[in-house]
């Protein structure tokens, strides 16, 4: 199977935790794009609940018709040399038409998107793909965007259950924290990998960067 090289890039608090309201304010937190950047990857994926609360527009997808489209399809309306992805399982967000954007949309749905969800998607020249039957395939997504969309190297920007969806499906060839020079200690906060069943094993990682900053951040890198 063809796919990207995928890799987990993340700031988070001393504790691992990855509340972004909470890691605005970590000292370090301006060393996140730059370290997001020197990782090469022009194509980032953002999970439903992140993008919801900062990027999509306020409100949710009313479809009047709810008929899914029921097969693997895409659609691609931008060639670009890198896509801003954004995982929506069921077509729930709401975007504004596509702009002249360095880095265009691409929406990840499964099949049980109402169709009506993605006419208008592509009524605004946004790029998606619609594969897995009740959930994402996130296996065949990252081979469609390997063979038709030209994606060789991206980055899962969070947060919790996206990048543990990546993990647990094998793709994940890398994983970047950027780790602040702060404490979060708030009860149920979201880490950078979470929900994962009780008797799930460990995943081994091995270490081949380290990097500390003058604000007190330290940037670790692993494969998986």
């Amino acid at each position: 199977m063809k796919k990207p090289y995928i890799i987990c890039h993340m700031m988070t608090s001393l504790d691992g935790r990855i509340d972004c309201a909470m890691t605005e304010q970590l000292p370090g937190v301006q060393e996140y794009y730059q370290t997001l950047e020197a990782l090469n990857v022009p194509t980032t994926v953002t999970g439903r609940v992140t993008a919801e609360l900062e990027m999509a527009l306020p409100g949710k997808f009313q479809a009047s018709d709810p008929t899914p489209v029921g097969r693997e399809a895409f659609s691609k309306k931008a060639d670009a040399p890198g896509y801003e992805a954004v995982v929506d399982t069921r077509g729930r967000l709401l975007w504004p038409d596509a702009g002249e954007a360095e880095k265009p949309l691409l929406i990840l749905t499964s099949q049980q998107v109402p169709r009506e969800y993605l006419a208008d998607l592509d009524s605004r020249s946004i790029s998606w793909i619609a594969a897995g039957e009740e959930r994402i395939d996130l296996a065949r997504a990252a081979e469609i965007l390997a063979t038709e969309f030209g994606v060789e190297r991206m980055a899962v920007v969070g947060g919790s259950a996206i990048n543990t969806g990546f993990l647990e499906a094998g793709l994940l060839g890398e994983i970047s924290v950027l780790i602040g020079a702060g404490i979060d200690g708030r009860g149920g906060m979201p880490a950078v990998f979470d929900g994962r069943a009780m008797d799930y094993p460990v995943t081994p990682l091995r270490l081949t960067g380290v990097k500390q900053f003058d604000s007190g951040a330290v940037w670790l890198r692993y494969k998986v």
